[in-house]
């Protein structure tokens, strides 16, 4: 049912109040979840996250509606544990995040077992249902359910795009910067608490500081998190290609605290898709960004992501993508189907391609990149890199290179029988012995 790994919040004392919080999509929710679990744990809750424990107890399920997939998982998990409070194996039913959003009045009509919907941005009223006071002095001490190394910093909410296809702005509402001050002190508490990599994340992250400095300042912001003691990594996650601000690939060329990868989804090519898309940004200008890109920092790993089936991709549409990405040689990317998502400017187009096409065209992108990352990760065998140790597997060490996210990129295996001491959450000079599409194989130096 979920693709996230469990991870458990306990602390020692008896006579808590129970919580089990489930968490579905992508960083950003996770983020929300944390938050959600350090207000409980501040008011003596026993909190499990995504665990399979559930007891007599209150669950929280934290939503996903970005694509059709993630509202039909989020459903289908939302009637899983209404079926367990309607057979008295849990006391109370939550539902939040961002299909709560969007879909509150239907959702209430559909599976009235929940005890009470909240939407993105409900999270006081959320707390309010559990006796709990809303404490905004604890944003900046968020408690991680990620491994300790590396925390997620979302740095702003929402999204001023128009982007024709995607419903964020109707979830997450407009953009909204974090301030830098609050944002170091997050890292610095990050920090003391033995995270050694910052991720980055926001629905867009150049836009950063525009609503309350009224100018770019992403580049403050990373200079300010490049100062605090212990973070070694800092990685950009979702960047809009559209008037991209190139001094933040000087700054990362410039700073080895910043990993040379860069998130940019770009959804597809064609101009005219582009254009119907609304993505602000022709074919010709993408590429040049990408040259530049390229030129500016030869280093930078870059990880993009495209759309397809998208109502006006025609075939020769799709053959220009394939033809783009087999040219442009990502590193990373990651494809998409399209769906109808309410209220777009797109659902008003007639969606034309059939499910089947659609999974078609996104599995021959996919086997094109295939052979790409394979050709590009046999270049690293030979060479050392610098990696850290995620997690065990067996016989085997599991880390990643500056140029890895997790739970998406490339990982490194390691053999846990060599002679050198390996510890989880370390940095370790791995040298490549071998190559696999979307695995590195290697030994501690």
């Amino acid at each position: 049912m979920l693709s996230l790994p469990k991870q458990i919040l306990r602390t020692k004392t008896h006579n808590k109040r129970k919580v089990q919080l489930v968490t579905l999509g992508c960083s950003k929710n996770w983020v929300d979840s944390e938050n959600i679990i350090t207000q409980l744990a501040h008011n003596n809750f026993e909190v499990q996250h995504n665990g399979k424990d559930y007891g007599p107890e209150t669950v929280i399920v934290n939503t996903c509606g970005f694509i059709e997939r993630a509202k039909e998982e989020s459903i289908q998990t939302i009637l899983e544990f209404a079926k367990l409070k309607t057979e008295g194996k849990i006391e109370t039913l939550y539902v939040t995040g961002c299909l709560s959003q969007r879909y509150k009045e239907n959702l209430e009509d559909e599976i009235p077992e929940v005890d009470a919907y909240f939407g993105t941005m409900d999270m006081p009223a959320l707390l309010s249902r559990l006796n709990v006071d809303f404490r905004q002095d604890l944003i900046g001490e968020r408690l991680l359910s990620t491994p300790s190394h590396y925390a997620y910093l979302k740095i702003s909410e929402g999204c001023n795009r128009t982007c024709s296809f995607c419903a964020i702005p109707l979830m997450r509402g407009q953009h909204k910067s974090t301030p830098i001050e609050d944002l170091v002190l997050q890292a610095r508490n990050f920090a003391k608490n033995g995270v050694k990599e910052l991720i980055l994340i926001a629905q867009e992250l150049t836009y950063y500081g525009l609503d309350i400095y009224k100018k770019r300042r992403l580049n403050d912001l990373l200079k300010a998190l490049t100062e605090i003691d212990g973070i070694e990594w800092i990685r950009l996650h979702y960047a809009y290609p559209s008037n991209f601000p190139l001094e933040i690939i000087e700054l990362m060329k410039a700073e080895p605290k910043i990993c040379s990868y860069l998130d940019m989804p770009l959804q597809h090519i064609s101009s005219r898709v582009l254009k119907s898309m609304r993505r602000q940004i022709s074919k010709e200008e993408t590429t040049e960004l990408i040259k530049t890109i390229r030129i500016l920092h030869p280093e930078i790993h870059l990880r993009t992501t495209f759309l397809v089936g998208y109502p006006e991709e025609t075939s020769e549409d799709f053959d220009e993508l394939c033809e783009f990405v087999q040219e442009s040689k990502f590193e990373r990317i990651g494809v998409f189907t399209y769906s109808h998502e309410d209220d777009t400017i797109a659902s008003s187009l007639k969606d034309i391609h059939s499910p089947e096409l659609k999974e078609q065209r996104a599995q021959h992108l996919m086997q094109l990149q295939e052979d790409i990352s394979l050709e590009l990760n046999e270049k690293k065998v030979g060479k050392q890199f610098k990696t850290l140790i995620d997690r065990k597997e067996g016989k085997n060490y599991i880390g990643r290179t500056e140029f890895d996210s997790p739970d998406v990129d490339n990982e490194v295996h390691i053999p846990s029988n060599s002679n050198k001491y390996i510890r989880i959450g370390d940095f370790e000079t791995i040298k490549i012995t071998k190559a696999e599409p979307y695995d590195l194989f290697g030994i501690p130096v």
